[in-house]
């Protein structure tokens, strides 16, 4: 990986907060030019530093009323690499991680409902080949989300 200077580290600090603003207003923030900070970006893009820019959507607005995280026990850990493609098939599955612990993958969902996420466990995710059990936690409440810090 090439070398992080601190201009790309104060674009990134900018940008992370406010992925829509201008470059013209981040080179002007961070005293450069725009043409440093186009050039800036586009290194760190190049690097897979900056890996997408997107808009934050509120699940709940858009009727998914449950968000879950659920533990999966494969039959084998090295299962995992058929299990996840099956687990990214199905929408709902916004993350999935392969993990250390008492699970073999960790995945988080979000369902219209409780009726709408039974379905998704039952039907879908317990039925994939190499899946052995599942353990539900339900979200009652995100408290906070942040971004990496960037140091």
């Amino acid at each position: 990986m090439g070398k992080i200077e601190e201009l790309d580290k104060k674009i990134l600090k900018v940008i992370s907060q406010n992925a829509r603003i201008s470059f013209r207003d981040v080179a002007e923030i961070c005293e450069v030019s725009r043409a440093a900070v186009h050039q800036h970006i586009q290194k760190m893009m190049k690097l897979k530093l900056i890996v997408s820019s997107s808009y934050q959507i509120d699940p709940q607005l858009l009727g998914y009323s449950t968000c879950a995280f659920i533990g999966v026990k494969l039959e084998r850990g090295s299962m995992y690499k058929d299990v996840f493609p099956e687990l990214e098939k199905i929408p709902e599955v916004v993350e999935c991680h392969f993990t250390t612990g008492p699970y073999t993958m960790l995945i988080k969902l979000y369902a219209k409902d409780n009726e709408q996420f039974m379905e998704l466990l039952n039907s879908r995710i317990q039925e994939i080949p190499g899946v052995i059990s599942t353990e539900t936690l339900i979200s009652l409440r995100q408290s906070f989300k942040r971004k990496i810090p960037i140091i």
